[in-house]
């Protein structure tokens, strides 16, 4: 079966339902619509139409006659909106499943689809704060239909990586990323936390900038060689920071997460 109408004029003005239409859905459906796609969507619990959208009654209303269909809602709708839309997309329609929703429940669309072969589906990780990004955040995208997302938002400034895979390896891949940026993050906020409460912030911010600004690579093969290494040691002293920011009144989750962990490898546990 030909895609032709998607993939041959993928920067043509097009028909793009958003399901959705929260902050995100918001900043997606009015950048669409301004590049001239004409946009649909639904939402519930919607207050205001974002500029050039055309808020729809019903789900089935919204994606009926679209190309390309956008999901912004909350992960755990992403099942049962699909359920809601499959009988009423239009043939060889591209279905885009933008949720947060784990690896497995992104494969198990698939299943949701079985009746509707030309059906293109595609699942679509955002990697960054659209809040503060805008369509400057990076996306990645997996299935059957990436490079059709990608023609859709490299135009509005988007940067898309489509990788080679099934349903759901987009978000495996964000998933991976998020073990060291959210643990990062958190780590950040309690060392800095710390040296707040100590009075050396700055100090501690400077130790932290100077790793970040060297060379990552050989930071990583430090961190992997060294850890192990030198577990029992590590551990010992996370414990007497533990005490430390205790008495300092900061929290020190991440501080004793570190110290349980390294205290696993020390007894003979993989580092990973």
């Amino acid at each position: 079966m030909s895609h032709s109408t998607i993939s041959d004029s993928p920067l043509q003005a097009t028909h793009v339902a958003i399901l959705g239409l929260g902050e995100v859905g918001r900043i997606y459906g009015a950048a669409l619509a301004e590049a001239g796609h004409r946009v649909t969507g639904f939402d519930p619990y919607l207050h205001e139409a974002p500029a050039g959208v055309e808020v729809a009654d019903t789900l089935e209303k919204a994606v009926e006659d679209a190309r390309i269909v956008v999901v912004l809602t909350a992960a755990s709708a992403s099942r049962s909106v699909a359920e809601s839309v499959a009988g009423a997309l239009a043939p060889d329609a591209v279905y885009a499943d933008f949720t947060s929703s784990g690896p497995l429940e992104k494969r198990e669309l698939a299943t949701v689809f079985e009746g509707r072969a030309d059906v293109r589906l595609v699942d679509v990780a955002i990697l960054g704060p659209v809040i503060l990004l805008g369509t400057a955040t990076p996306l990645m995208a997996a299935g059957p239909a990436g490079e059709v997302v990608a023609e859709l938002m490299r135009p509005l400034g988007t940067p898309v990586e489509v990788v080679g895979g099934d349903l759901g390896d987009a978000m495996a891949h964000k998933l991976l990323r998020s073990v060291f940026m959210k643990g990062l993050a958190s780590v950040v906020v309690e060392a800095v936390g710390a040296g707040r409460a100590a009075g050396m912030e700055e100090w501690v911010r400077g130790q932290i900038a100077g790793v970040l600004a060297g060379d990552g690579q050989a930071v990583i093969d430090r961190f992997l060689t060294g850890t192990a290494k030198h577990a029992a040691r590590r551990a010992a002293e996370m414990r007497s920071t533990g005490a430390y920011l205790a008495d300092l009144g900061v929290h020190a989750e991440m501080t004793e997460a570190s110290m349980t962990a390294l205290e696993r490898i020390a007894g003979g546990g993989k580092p990973s």
